[in-house]
């Protein structure tokens, strides 16, 4: 979701997204159509409109996270029944599964569909709002990091919890 703009240093405008990474959005016809980047008015009635990020899409973590809580370890008699069936990571904020013992399969409902089998020391980034879930295969020891951008840790910042 687009939350704001801001031009780079050839003045051409970027979409800043709710999943943190950033997108150029150029008015370049034939090949892009987007007047709308050209005024004040036209940007501000695409706040809060969605645009695909195809760096979500291949799970690339944006620079500048921060971890603020983490979840686990959890192994496979503790891992919590929410974490079993298909769920999200909030807006804004981004996880990061790392397998410590064992193996765990994670899909990610992304377009194409991310499905990665994670050995212990394997780690794997998730995406703001992308549904996603795990198959465990066995015996397995895990945890998740929840990440968020480095200037907004302080507000967001929690104690260790599941």
């Amino acid at each position: 979701m687009i939350t704001g703009f801001h031009e780079d240093e050839q003045g051409d405008w970027v979409a800043e997204l709710s999943c943190l990474h950033s997108q150029h959005v150029r008015h370049r016809p034939p090949f892009r159509e987007r007047p709308w980047v050209m005024t004040d008015a036209g940007r501000a009635s695409r706040l809060g409109t969605e645009l695909d990020c195809p760096l979500c899409d291949r799970a690339e973590q944006p620079e500048d996270l921060v971890v603020v809580r983490t979840a686990g370890p959890f192994d496979e008699d503790t891992l919590p029944a929410g974490l079993r069936r298909t769920h999200l990571v909030a807006d804004r904020t981004w996880g990061e599964l790392r397998v410590e013992a064992g193996s765990v399969r994670i899909e990610l409902e992304t377009e194409p569909v991310i499905d990665r089998l994670l050995v212990a020391g394997a780690h794997q980034a998730i995406p703001p709002l992308v549904p996603h879930r795990l198959h465990l295969d066995g015996p397995v020891v895990l945890a998740v990091d929840f990440l968020v951008r480095g200037d907004d840790s302080a507000a967001t910042r929690t104690s260790t919890s599941p």
